[in-house]
């Protein structure tokens, strides 16, 4: 599924300040580099390395050693080990982004780090585009014996997985979109700007820090409300907040109307968008949920 190497990344400025921390460099299916960081759960819930495990998908510019990041992954470590990586295109991992295609790639190459660190329940937590890609992964990558009779997913992705080292257990998607290209808010209308524009992909690379593919999408992926249905029957939670100014109330319900009754909807008075509005309550909470069995 992919290779590892433990190093240092020359590009991250992480302090590994936690016990048993480490880093390394996933290898992606389509042979991409991908920095990542494990650290282990920090009440030794996890001793042995058999506890949970949460795989965190930052959002759009993201990356692992942004704040917010490293603050989710700080308040998740209080519950289970954590795995942080930055996505292609993103901090120190080679490629450019896809803005949510190939990006599973990404993802699954960080579970699958996950299980061979010994952890047999992982969760993913995705914010923002990362919510879409936690989405499409747990439809794409599925445990043994669990896959519903289903179209595949247009290549060069993989096709659905059953491979056990790459799937996730329960799914979180915290201010997702449901669909794609939707410019109905005045940051979405930038961010296509920044996505398909030659102009807007050298903002982005210079002061987003985010290296943007210029290819279109060929085949358009599946979208997020197509995924939702595919998840089943690992546990999904979508979590959104009223004063979302990327995404309004009718994404996150839009997703959890596809899921039929198998998702659960936190809605959050006055929570904006992603990692950067989430604070300390929400993502406890949200571990909570991640761990219970």
């Amino acid at each position: 599924m992919s290779s590892v190497s433990e190093s240092s990344f020359r590009s991250s400025s992480v302090c590994l300040i936690t016990p048993g921390a480490r880093r390394a460099t996933l290898r992606t299916d389509d042979g991409l580099p991908i920095e990542a960081v494990y650290e282990p759960c920090t009440t030794g819930a996890d001793a042995g390395d058999a506890g949970p495990a949460i795989v965190v998908a930052h959002g759009f510019t993201g990356s692992l050693d942004r704040p917010a990041v490293r603050r989710a992954a700080r308040v998740f470590a209080q519950r289970a080990a954590v795995i942080t990586f930055s996505f292609r295109g993103h901090g120190g991992s080679g490629g450019r982004s896809t803005v949510g295609d190939r990006e599973v790639l990404d993802l699954a190459a960080a579970v699958a780090w996950a299980r061979s660190l010994g952890h047999r329940r992982v969760v993913t937590v995705g914010f923002s585009m990362g919510g879409s890609v936690v989405l499409r992964h747990g439809a794409l990558y599925t445990a043994p014996g669990t896959s519903p009779d289903t179209a595949q997913p247009s290549p060069p992705v993989p096709a659905r997985r059953e491979r056990i080292e790459a799937h996730a257990d329960a799914v979180v998607a915290v201010s997702a979109p449901a669909r794609w290209y939707y410019r109905g808010t005045a940051p979405m209308r930038r961010l296509h700007w920044v996505v398909t524009r030659p102009t807007g992909r050298l903002v982005g690379r210079y002061a987003l820090r985010t290296r943007i593919d210029r290819k279109e999408w060929d085949p358009v992926p599946l979208s997020p409300v197509e995924a939702v249905p595919l998840i089943a029957p690992a546990p999904l939670l979508i979590v959104h907040g009223d004063q979302d100014p990327y995404f309004p109330l009718d994404h996150p319900r839009m997703l959890a109307d596809a899921a039929q009754g198998g998702a659960e909807l936190w809605l959050r008075r006055g929570m904006g968008h992603a990692e950067n509005a989430a604070d300390e309550s929400l993502l406890t909470r949200i571990a909570d949920w991640a761990v219970a069995e």
